[in-house]
């Protein structure tokens, strides 16, 4: 189960906060368009979700070559409280933004078949 000191570490990192919303934004997000979204290197985000995962902040599947990410449905709902939250403060944030524009231009984005 996701720990108190685990969640605060994960929002302690600007990369990590920018895939957290990227992902409750678009609720699944592929590997591939996760780094490109971000505009960096696939090994650094790479890091980043699998910190994530071992802290059962996020849950994956496959499909195939693609590896799908989402927030934890069983996150406590302590923590999913803040993230809503911090969904009203991600809206406004130029970074966010850029995030969610670059994402919408890939032009080779994974077709969802079943999520």
């Amino acid at each position: 189960m996701l720990s108190e000191q685990a969640f605060f570490e994960i929002l302690c990192d600007e990369t990590r906060r920018r895939l957290l919303g990227l992902l409750r934004r678009e609720g699944e997000l592929c590997v591939c368009e996760l780094y490109y979204a971000l505009d960096l290197a696939q090994s650094k985000v790479s890091r980043h979700l699998s910190v994530m995962r071992e802290a059962e902040m996020l849950s994956m599947r496959r499909a195939g070559t693609w590896i799908y990410y989402r927030i934890n449905s069983q996150i406590p709902a302590w923590c999913d409280r803040i993230l809503a939250q911090l969904g009203e403060v991600w809206v406004g944030s130029p970074t966010q933004q850029q995030d969610a524009a670059r994402l919408t231009g890939m032009s080779n984005r994974p077709a969802r078949c079943c999520a």
